[in-house]
């Protein structure tokens, strides 16, 4: 039985709704843009495989680990599956797929230049990649498991050193989805406020994961607690695809190769 953590986010957790409805939404997007040979970068549990799959000619999905890995084999056998950690990806020919989607990863990658110019490299020529990351602009905290976060520009700034067209898109949401936000906001607040020494930004990211968790884990079981149907009847449909990144949660931009 697998062991979530908040940053590994969990259709089976009902507190962690909100955040998986968010997630999701990136593949009801993905919908209108894959098509042929798809990658996924960063497969996890197999969102992508359940949505995009079915669209697709073929699915190559990548992930650091192996156990959930193991799983989809055996649930999609027509499918491939790879381990690996990224960049790069030795493994991949060039000019290789029609369409890449890499969502809520690239916020984990050391070498980020890098990692953006492995799906330059193994996208065939007049492809596209998806990718999405969390806005900085809406972060509530340091999340010790991020290597870093991006302002809008900042993300632009990078792919379009890469990639021959960027557009900048961003997943946004209606009232609930802001009511929500605003809720956790206020909750978080009542937490980081005692850290008067402001020691997450301070203190090595490998020192502050557990009580992260700790705290991360109790704020959603706390906001479940209160606000009960608001939390589970979220869903991906209030969650919007918009053309302003500056006013999104997550930054969604899609790259094009010549």
């Amino acid at each position: 039985m697998a062991t979530y953590t908040t940053e590994i986010t969990s259709d089976k957790l009902i507190s962690d709704n909100p955040i998986h409805q968010r997630l999701f939404k990136a593949y009801i997007v993905a919908k209108e843009y894959v098509s042929g040979n798809l990658l996924e970068i960063g497969c996890g549990e197999g969102r992508g495989v359940h949505v995009l799959g079915p669209l697709v000619q073929h699915y190559h999905g990548m992930d650091k680990i192996g156990e959930i890995l193991d799983r989809l084999k055996d649930k999609f056998p027509e499918f491939t599956f790879e381990q690996a950690i990224i960049p790069p990806m030795a493994t991949l020919k060039d000019n290789s797929f029609d369409s890449v989607v890499s969502f809520q990863v690239i916020e984990h990658i050391q070498n980020d230049k890098k990692y953006l110019e492995e799906i330059y490299r193994v996208l065939k020529p007049g492809g596209m990649a998806l990718i999405s990351t969390p806005n900085i602009r809406f972060s509530l905290t340091r999340n010790p498991w991020h290597i870093r976060e991006y302002t809008p520009t900042q993300l632009k700034e990078l792919c379009a050193s890469i990639f021959d067209k960027v557009e900048t898109k961003g997943v946004g949401g209606n009232s609930k989805v802001w009511d929500y936000y605003a809720a956790n906001k206020e909750s978080v607040n009542k937490i980081t406020r005692w850290d008067v020494l402001n020691l997450q930004y301070r203190l090595p990211s490998a020192l502050l994961r557990i009580p992260y968790e700790i705290l991360n884990r109790a704020n959603r079981n706390k906001l479940h607690k209160k606000q009960g149907k608001a939390v589970e009847q979220l869903n991906h449909e209030d969650y919007l695809f918009v053309d302003d990144p500056e006013n999104a949660l997550d930054l969604y931009y899609i790259l094009h190769k010549k």
